[in-house]
């Protein structure tokens, strides 16, 4: 008998004998890309009303995982209630404008539809849900849902004002005002058009800098302060889209690094009828960025936050509404970028809260109202506060401030880096912070404005996602997604069947831990030899490995006798700037030699088999893939590579420029950089992925490598998805890609 054929009885008996894996069933493709979703049904979106009765959140449709509801029960306790159907505000079917297209492609909404956000009235009466292009108005008791028709058709970026009065909304480049009283309507900026939009957020602001939108209203209704955005200097590219109907040229202003950027102008308009926008000072260079905008809380100073181009300077600026007139409260320089975040916050006094990482670190400072540092709030080796998205919300590092009590509630990773926790901190008289949470998982809060409250959201790699709302000591006052993996569960049937997966610790180069997560196939037998299939983003401001709830999806690579490995290279995010800085005028170098750190110890593991190792990545994932394949050291025997940006130069200004400088400065970083040159070196077989309408890393990336492999005479696999953009979007268009991999990796990696 071949020792082959001795493996494959071995490891039959292994499943028989394993009750766990004989009493589940294993987990297809086919199941993974259906509703409902594996994860069970996690809130997004969670809100506690103003008046703190209700709490409420949007909750997928069991039939289909994309689609969502709004939900809302008692803080107090009681049952949950269906508030607003999605179907009602956004039927099925409902085309949406360009703009609200590229609106939810940047947010990472794009798949989603229904009620996908919404706005309390500070009353607590009612709410503002923007669906469909329209804005619709709920009653909070009845649900009962009003279609706020003055509006037409085509809005985007709709909000409430702070007392409720009116619904504020970009329609056609310009922004408007309804009066919900009496239904009037009026344009409160000029009208745009071409390359001028008022109020709208420019596309490396929405893309890159975490600003989705482009005005601001005062805490008293009395100004509206908003951006003016000229994309006239910005260069056109001709975005071909080919979808499944036709192709379509789609001319797209896109600021390649080293072009020119959109001219950004910050105005405040006097509610009062026939008043003039006032002009804000921005300062004389009008190379910037409008990074953020805040009122402080009586409405009398608007706070403008000022970036320079080179991304070393951040300026926050005092600005008084009625003149335009700026002055420089602070100014903080940082080599060699400095990160933005949204830890400023105004107080009341004054003085200010601010986020820096001047130290190495990120911690949170005082200031006061004279722009001069009191003392620092955090201290210690982890980042406290920053950035801290997740759980279908943005969330801040910096989560609330109790100003009453001289509070600030922060969310920190004080143990490991793969873990996070909610604590609190007096920014008064600071001195430790204290953990709210507990448990070794992955913690996400809000807050309402009150801070009396706050909704959290947890998982770990064995708990999905569940999301409750708590006191301020940690304990849990209700459910909101409890989401127990009891046999009611979607994940239950499978959930026996796989191994922990497990973390570890390697050393880079330079001394960083550099941590990873290594999961283990189904019916793991450690006298065998398996291919590994290494899972890589490696791009600046991403964090992959972390001790939470993973993709169901992954389990398929588990469920094909693959181990699944991935590792946090030096330039991911929620680490100390030395960590993340390291990429510095070099991307695709570190990130690729600390992967390598990676490949050198799973060779050494018995259980690798050391010739079969694939790769695969989307975006930065697909760079990194593309440098890894054409690294004489990695030594790969496939890799996957999806919308892969190429060469630095046809990728934005404001993210590449960040990293990497002005091309026209460092040409030869940028050279270095390059996937292009590199195909000479490719080792292993590609699979080439890209979306046909993708409008962040534009087609004309992946066509490089196209012509290049095709000029050199290498055959690769190639997989294209006519009209997606920059991800795949639909439950049907997902299994194909995840058949496509499972297929591609079996051929090159035989498990």
């Amino acid at each position: 008998m071949s020792l082959s054929k001795t493996a494959k009885i071995i490891a039959l008996m292994t499943l028989i004998a394993s009750p766990a894996l004989a009493a589940s069933p294993p987990l297809t493709p086919e199941r993974v890309f259906a509703s409902p979703s594996l994860s069970g049904p996690a809130a997004r979106g969670v809100e506690v009303s103003p008046d703190g009765k209700l709490v409420t959140w949007l909750k997928p449709e069991p039939e289909n995982q994309y689609k969502f509801d709004l939900w809302a029960a008692p803080t107090s306790g009681g049952a949950a209630r269906l508030l607003v159907s999605g179907e009602a505000v956004e039927p099925r079917g409902q085309a949406l404008s360009e703009e609200e297209k590229s609106r939810r492609e940047r947010q990472r909404l794009a798949a989603l539809s229904g009620v996908v956000s919404y706005e309390w009235s500070e009353s607590g009466d009612r709410l503002l849900i923007p669906a469909g292009g329209g804005l619709f108005i709920a009653e909070a008791d009845t649900g009962a849902v009003t279609h706020l028709s003055a509006a037409g058709a085509g809005a985007t970026d709709g909000r409430l004002s702070p007392k409720g009065r009116y619904a504020s909304y970009v329609r056609d480049q310009t922004l408007h005002v309804l009066d919900l009283a009496s239904g009037a309507d009026r344009a409160i900026s000029p009208p745009g058009g071409g390359a001028v939009s008022y109020g709208v957020a420019e596309f490396v602001a929405q893309e890159e800098m975490g600003r989705y939108t482009g005005y601001w209203w005062s805490p008293d209704e009395q100004f509206v302060a908003y951006a003016r955005v000229d994309e006239s200097p910005v260069e056109i590219a001709d975005r071909l889209e080919i979808g499944a109907d036709g192709v379509k040229i789609t001319p797209q202003r896109y600021p390649r690094a080293g072009t020119p950027n959109a001219l950004v102008s910050l105005f405040i308009q006097p509610l009062t009828p026939g008043a003039a926008p006032v002009k804000a000072d921005l300062g004389a260079d009008s190379d910037i960025y409008l990074a953020r905008a805040r009122w402080s809380a009586d409405g009398k100073i608007l706070y403008a936050e000022r970036q320079n181009r080179a991304q070393t300077q951040i300026d926050l600026l005092r600005i008084n509404p009625r003149t335009g007139a700026s002055k420089v409260l602070l100014s903080e320089y940082q080599e060699p970028w400095i990160s933005l975040d949204d830890d400023f916050h105004p107080l009341k006094d004054g003085g200010f809260l601010w986020g820096s990482a001047r130290t190495g670190v990120h911690q949170l400072y005082l200031y006061d109202a004279q722009g001069q540092l009191v003392h620092a709030v955090t201290s210690g080796e982890a980042p406290h506060a920053g950035g801290g998205g997740g759980a279908g919300v943005h969330a801040p590092g910096l989560v609330s401030v109790d100003e009453a009590k001289g509070l600030a509630y922060v969310m920190a990773s004080g143990d490991t880096p793969i873990e996070r926790q909610l604590y609190v901190v007096s920014y008064k008289t600071p001195g430790p912070a204290k953990a709210i949470t507990s448990g070794h998982g992955w913690w996400t809060a809000v807050m309402p404005r009150a801070a009396n409250v706050f909704v959290g959201y947890y998982s770990d790699p064995a708990t999905p996602p569940q999301t409750a709302l708590y006191d301020l000591e940690g304990r849990r006052l209700r459910w909101i997604a409890e989401n127990p993996l009891d046999a009611t569960h979607p994940f239950f049937p499978y959930a026996e069947r796989y191994p922990a997966p497990e973390f570890g610790v390697l050393k880079a180069a330079d001394g960083e831990d550099l941590h990873y997560e290594i999961q283990k196939p189904v019916g793991f037998d450690s006298s065998r030899r398996y291919p590994v299939i290494v899972e890589v983003y490696g791009g600046p401001g991403v964090q992959t490995v972390t001790r939470a709830w993973g993709n169901p999806r992954d389990k398929l690579y588990l469920e094909a006798g693959y181990i699944l490995f991935a590792l946090d290279n030096r330039g991911s995010a929620n680490r100390a700037e030395r960590f993340q800085t390291a990429i510095s005028r070099r991307m695709g170098t570190v990130e690729v030699d600390d992967q390598v750190v990676g490949l050198d110890w799973l060779r050494s593991q018995p259980f690798v088999a050391a010739d079969r190792i694939g790769v695969t990545g989307w975006s930065y994932g697909g760079y990194m893939t593309l440098r890894m394949l054409t690294d004489p050291r990695t030594h790969l025997k496939a890799g996957a590579a999806g919308a892969p940006p190429t060469d630095w130069r046809q990728y934005d200004t404001h993210y590449t420029e960040r990293y990497m400088g002005l091309p026209q400065a460092n040409a030869a970083a940028y050279d270095a950089s390059s996937v292009i040159p590199r195909l000479k070196d490719l080792r292993g077989r590609l699979l080439l992925m890209q979306g046909l309408a993708d409008d962040n890393v534009q087609v004309a990336n992946s066509f490089a490598v196209m012509a290049g492999l095709q000029r050199l005479s290498v055959p690769f696999d190639l997989m294209l998805f006519p009209g997606q953009r920059h991800g795949i979007q639909g439950e049907a268009q997902q299994l194909q890609l995840w058949r496509t991999y499972l297929e591609f990796f079996k051929r090159e990696l035989q498990p």
